[in-house]
């Protein structure tokens, strides 16, 4: 669920909250980081071969980055809230994973942010100040790009909450990225689909009940989220590119009593939530689709919040029209200057149109390949 999934993101990667209570992990947290500070820092990923370990990204601090394969554009993936590297290498059945599939046609690189926990464990990457804000996320994340050697332009790949860090490093870095896949990425526009007294609930639930988590783990990700709203409105806005947005599309409306009941949701939040929810997040996600012209916006997905994890292969396929589309829009400007047999420059497409007509017929062909179940199944 959008709305509780923040705030149960550590059970989902780490069983519960009380993983963090345990002895084991109590011990963890002492060694983790005198472990991290007796390995040396990489200066530099290399930019070609697979990479995983720690990156100087300056002021003391190290992050954890792994990246694989070969070819560009590079694909960055930015993971929800608490979410580490590790989660793109999770399904919740067997079969293929975002990661080392799309390591297999193009080069991808993963992160950790500060406070993200694996399994566990703590975080890889040092410890900030907690609350912190999607603003400052992206001025990491760009730190952790330039210091590991990795050349843009991105495509970036963003769940959740990693949605807003995508959304906010593209405006502000335009000449970086070149192109993004939001997989049911939060946005402002959820907080605006809200009254007040709706939002002040939703927040609560976003920001998660971690009191408990924050006491064994004192660097456990938290964030700010309204201030992290303001940063994105506040930012240019997205240059033309190509971008494909996935949608759950399994309602929460008539879960969320049960959730309730079973102590999953606070007993203050009100029974037809889910229903408030699913309205918002529908209009927010729409309101993505149209942040630049021609975006493809996916929303029979047969799945909920995690669909990264639920459905693999629909992200997979998403990632590849919009680095097969970027690809198409980088050979059509190397051939600009190329001449017809009678010596006359044709007329150049725009790298746009290129981009955007590529897209259109991988994703004709995508819709062809993705099985009957996922398109006459809500699986609600």
């Amino acid at each position: 669920m959008l709305f509780s999934h923040p705030s149960l993101s550590i059970r989902s990667r780490s069983k519960s909250l009380a993983g963090f209570i345990s002895l084991g992990v109590r011990v963890s947290l002492f060694l983790v980081p005198l472990l991290t500070a007796l390995a040396p820092p990489a200066a530099h990923a290399a930019q070609s071969g697979d990479f995983a370990g720690l990156v100087d990204v300056g002021d003391g601090r190290r992050m954890h980055l792994e990246c694989r394969g070969a070819g560009s554009p590079t694909v960055v993936l930015v993971a929800g809230l608490r979410g580490s590297a590790e989660d793109w290498n999770i399904a919740g059945k067997p079969g293929p994973r975002v990661f080392p599939e799309v390591a297999k046609f193009t080069r991808v690189c993963a992160y950790d942010r500060p406070g993200t926990p694996v399994g566990e464990k703590p975080s890889r990457s040092d410890p900030v100040p907690q609350p912190t804000t999607a603003g400052a996320a992206v001025a990491d994340l760009h730190a952790l790009l330039t210091a590991a050697g990795e050349a843009g332009p991105y495509v970036l790949v963003a769940h959740s909450y990693g949605g807003l860090i995508g959304r906010l490093y593209a405006s502000t870095y335009p000449d970086a990225v070149s192109g993004l896949v939001l997989v049911d990425a939060l946005s402002e526009a959820l907080r605006d689909a809200e009254t007040p007294e709706q939002w002040a609930t939703q927040r609560k639930l976003i920001e998660g009940d971690v009191r408990e988590g924050v006491a064994q783990y004192p660097a456990l990700e938290t964030i700010d989220i309204d201030r992290s709203f303001d940063q994105v409105r506040a930012a240019a806005p997205l240059r033309q590119l190509p971008l494909v947005v996935l949608s759950a599309d399994r309602g929460w409306g008539p879960q969320v009593p049960s959730m309730i009941a079973a102590g999953t949701l606070p007993a203050d939040v009100p029974p037809n939530f889910g229903y408030v929810t699913d309205a918002a997040q529908k209009a927010a996600q729409e309101k993505l689709a149209r942040l630049v012209a021609n975006a493809k916006h996916i929303t029979k997905t047969n799945s909920g919040h995690e669909i990264h994890k639920e459905q693999p292969q629909l992200v997979i396929d998403a990632i590849r029209q919009v680095v097969e589309a970027v690809r198409g829009a980088a050979s059509s400007r190397r051939g600009e200057t190329m001449t017809t047999p009678s010596g006359k420059t044709p007329p150049a497409r725009t790298g746009n149109q290129v981009a955007f007509s590529i897209l259109e017929a991988a994703t004709r062909t995508a819709r062809s390949l993705v099985s009957v179940t996922q398109y006459c199944s809500r699986g609600w």
